[in-house]
């Protein structure tokens, strides 16, 4: 008798699966997430897999386990390398996600290139035919010998294939076009995108072969499919950046094999993505001069100091409720530096709207800017230019205070590397730090930092 046919829904934000529909999901608290899957019921008679006792895996000692013979390959790109932690662990599942169009193809291919004299790459496409992946591999100059390319979107055949073949390196494009046949729903849903990367996450530590799998993203900018997908994954890798600008940032949101602080920088070229070892004067280029809302400033990556410029505009606004816009900032974290600016400082922004932007699609967390998105502020607000040869790092505090900031020496010498003979910096920080070439300002609020910096 034929089994039947039940339908459930399941948050495609946690995978909470329920029998029934939910405007927003009782799990994760998300609206409009829950997705109907169709799926077969339990059926009566369920075979089970018996191992024997000699089959099953046996506790060691960590100190018996060794890791003489473990390394890391080398992508040939020096910014990946420094995202990855040093290069490609053996056996590894990396999750590499982004805009479309903002180079994760294209980093893939330029790997085969360099990998591919030497190892043997299976790059498995479920978008593109065989042709279109020739003729992409053409533009970016990918000729390497050892790189086979195979088009198939069922994830069995593609982990049989694996197993045959014996590849050193997989690469999947992408992780929504997979499926597996014994499930009803369609591929790129919660179902068949968690367990597609099951099935190849299983492949991959059993062969010891290390894998890249391409993931799309919402329009919030996060990685489609259940949240379990990054969990399931070693490391996850982020694109960001505008598609209409050259430059690139590759981020690390997970890495169980390396620091998740470390970015790397690259630029967009006809002949693919090219490293930036500099990424500082690639950011201030162009930077105007005499020009008011505009500031440097000094943030730290990792182990890597980037100077950033960060612009503000304050207008007047034309309606009761001003309106706040951020860019490669974040928005609650402006409008807290706009009240500290109006409560502790005495500079009114409630009749203004009020802009900031991080130069060059950079995307900056650190509190260590404060300082610098105030002084934009203030600058465009009084209309005033800030030193060019000026760097301002610092974090604000409630109660207008400029709080002491990490790693000040570090920041200190990247901005006299590159001709800056200004620094503007939290009081506390002048101790344990000197600096011969350029002058170190302390200051202890907002006022006095201002002050400063103004020509």
């Amino acid at each position: 008798m034929a089994s039947k046919i039940k339908s459930v829904y399941i948050c495609s934000q946690c995978g909470y699966e329920s029998p029934k529909w939910y405007g927003k999901c009782p799990s994760c608290g998300e609206w409009n997430t829950m997705n109907e899957e169709i799926k077969d019921a339990v059926k009566s008679s369920v075979s089970v897999k018996t191992r024997s006792f000699s089959e099953y895996s046996k506790p060691e000692s960590i100190e018996e386990i060794s890791t003489e013979n473990e390394h890391r390959y080398d992508t040939g790109n020096k910014e990946l390398n420094r995202v990855l932690g040093g290069g490609i662990v053996k056996g590894s599942l990396i999750l590499l996600g982004g805009d479309p169009g903002i180079g994760k193809s294209t980093v893939l291919m330029q790997i085969c290139q360099f990998m591919g004299s030497t190892l043997k790459i299976l790059y498995i496409s479920g978008e593109e035919s065989k042709r279109q992946l020739k003729l992409r591999a053409l533009r970016l100059g990918v000729n390497s010998p050892n790189l086979f390319v195979m088009t198939e979107t069922d994830v069995e055949i593609v982990c049989e294939q694996i197993k045959s073949v014996k590849p050193d390196l997989v690469m999947i494009d992408s992780i929504q076009t997979m499926n597996l046949t014994e499930l009803n729903s369609s591929p790129g849903s919660v179902t068949q995108v968690r367990e597609c990367t099951n099935m190849l996450m299983r492949t991959a530590k059993g062969c010891d072969i290390p894998m890249f799998i391409i993931g799309h993203v919402n329009k919030e900018g996060s990685i489609a499919g259940p949240k379990v997908l990054e969990h399931i994954v070693d490391t996850v890798l982020h694109f960001e950046g505008d598609k209409q600008m050259s430059c690139r940032i590759l981020r690390a949101v997970k890495n169980r094999y390396g620091s998740t602080n470390e970015i790397g920088v690259f630029e967009m070229t006809d002949k693919g993505l090219c490293e930036v070892e500099n990424p500082s004067v690639m950011l201030l280029s162009g930077r105007p001069k005499n020009v008011s809302g505009t500031c440097v400033t000094c943030t730290v990556e990792g182990s890597r100091p980037i100077l950033a410029e960060t612009q503000g505009l304050a207008t007047q606004s034309g309606y009761g409720n001003p309106r706040r816009m951020a860019t490669g900032f974040d928005y609650n974290r402006l409008s807290l530096l706009l009240a500290v600016l109006e409560k502790r400082a005495g500079y009114f922004f409630s009749n203004s709207d009020t802009y900031i932007n991080i130069v060059g699609g950079l995307r900056v967390d650190e509190p260590a800017i404060d300082l610098s998105i105030a002084m934009a502020l203030i600058s465009s607000l009084k209309d005033t230019p800030i030193d060019e040869k000026a760097v301002v790092f610092g974090e604000i505090g409630l109660a207008g205070e400029i709080r002491a900031v990490s790693q000040a020496q570090m920041r200190i010498n990247e901005a006299v590397m590159l001709g800056f003979n200004k620094i503007i910096l939290p009081y506390h920080n002048l101790k344990g730090v000197n600096c011969d070439d350029a002058q170190l300002i302390g200051v202890k609020n907002i006022r006095d930092a201002f002050e400063a910096i103004c020509v």
